[in-house]
């Protein structure tokens, strides 16, 4: 089951654990073997959407590591959250959903279920474990594959994605830069995913001034990798003078006729809630009480105060969440999953639950079966890492 925002590993991870499935069944590891795909994440789970994979289709399955997005859909389906799924027709208003969730899990005779997701996903499967366990006796073991590319989730290093998410975001602002050629004092705000980590947007930045370096230019021409560099990274771990940033981004922006500014689109939100409550605003939230950050707009908030500030004559606001997150997975994400997804095998064989990962807390950081009451979002980026101080250093920028 996938489940969450997509990210560059929902069909590398389940082309991953077939594999290891098939080669556990061929080793005699286990006595017999039965693939079942729940439709659309929980949804499915709660409204029986699910198929057999049939076994002549298993050895096709490594085909995924190149396809972007979840073979099976995803959904966004907080199980404890019994108001939202009555609303939205997925449980009966007399019926809760953990434990339709688990008369599915029992008819279905699942042993094991794997979840491919971030924090909420995964501590909702446990959640769903224990529940089948106490209220019916019966063993679920759930083994989580910790998706995002927020990197985000407690105590796991690298999370699944999260790498090739940054590439890609360097792939399309390098696309995008060249807009400042199409206008004069061109303000560009390339906003990356991230509610409450930086990650994305400082790895984003990193990647694309790899990219930068590696590009030749002619000197005779003004737009060269001075124009097209990252001017400025804002991240929720960093507080911004806005005044400040204003006043050095004017000298670039007088320099060289254009600023380009890295934007997390957690960067800001406290001050924007702030003002959306002291206007009586409804701050509006999804299913787990997450803020609705498309709705109010992080990057249009920046653009307003920066262009003012610079002079800027026209500005460009890019997401590149969409873009990034929808690719197939790269090479280290690859590597990582298929780490993960063959340790992931041997310990749901072994009956142990757990969420796998690198665990940090551990000497080595070993990939294991991370416990779920371990496991919690909102894990922010390590603004002392020296390529992080290393990059602002070399932009200009104050930490």
């Amino acid at each position: 089951m996938t489940s969450g925002g997509l990210a560059p590993c929902l069909s590398s991870s389940i082309g991953h654990l077939v594999t290891y499935w098939m080669e556990a069944l061929e080793n005699g590891n286990i006595s017999g073997l039965t693939i079942r795909m729940y439709t659309d994440g929980y949804k499915g789970v709660l409204t029986g959407d699910s198929f057999i994979l049939p076994s002549e289709s298993w050895k096709d399955c490594h085909a995924l590591h190149d396809v972007g997005g979840s073979p099976i859909g995803n959904s966004r389906v907080k199980l404890t959250n019994i108001k939202d799924c009555v609303a939205r027709g997925f449980v009966k208003g007399d019926e809760t959903p953990l434990e339709v969730a688990a008369q599915r899990l029992i008819a279905d005779e699942v042993n094991v279920l794997h979840t491919i997701g971030g924090d909420d996903t995964n501590t909702q499967a446990a959640e769903l474990s224990k529940y089948i366990l106490e209220k019916h006796g019966g063993k679920v073991t759930v083994i989580g594959m910790p998706k995002t590319i927020d990197n985000d989730v407690f105590p796991i290093v690298q999370t699944f994605g999260a790498q090739t998410a940054a590439d890609q975001g360097a792939l399309f602002f390098e696309n995008v830069v060249s807009e400042s050629t199409a206008n004069p004092r061109m303000l560009i705000i390339h906003e990356c995913m991230g509610r409450d980590s930086g990650y994305l947007t400082a790895a984003t930045a990193k990647s694309y001034r790899n990219r930068l370096a590696a590009q030749k230019f002619v000197p005779a021409f003004s737009n060269g990798k001075e124009s097209r560099d990252v001017h400025a990274v804002y991240i929720p771990e960093v507080s911004v003078d806005i005044e400040g940033e204003g006043k050095r981004l004017k000298e670039i922006m007088d320099k060289y006729g254009n600023v380009n500014v890295f934007l997390s689109e957690g960067s800001g939100v406290h001050d924007i809630i702030a003002e959306m409550e002291a206007n009586g605003e409804a701050v509006p939230r999804d299913a787990f009480g997450h803020v609705s950050l498309a709705k109010i707009n992080p990057g249009a908030y920046f653009s307003k105060r920066l262009a003012a500030l610079v002079g800027a004559e026209k500005t460009l606001v890019q997401k590149s969440g969409y873009f990034a997150r929808s690719a197939a997975a790269n090479a280290f994400d690859r590597a990582l999953i298929g780490e993960c997804a063959k340790e992931g095998v041997k310990s749901a064989i072994a009956g142990v639950s757990g969420c796998m990962g690198q665990d940090e807390d551990k000497e080595g950081t070993p990939i294991r079966a991370i416990e779920f009451e371990r496991i919690k979002g909102g894990k922010h980026f390590d603004i002392k890492q020296p390529w992080f101080t290393e990059l602002l250093s070399e932009i200009g920028q104050t930490a």
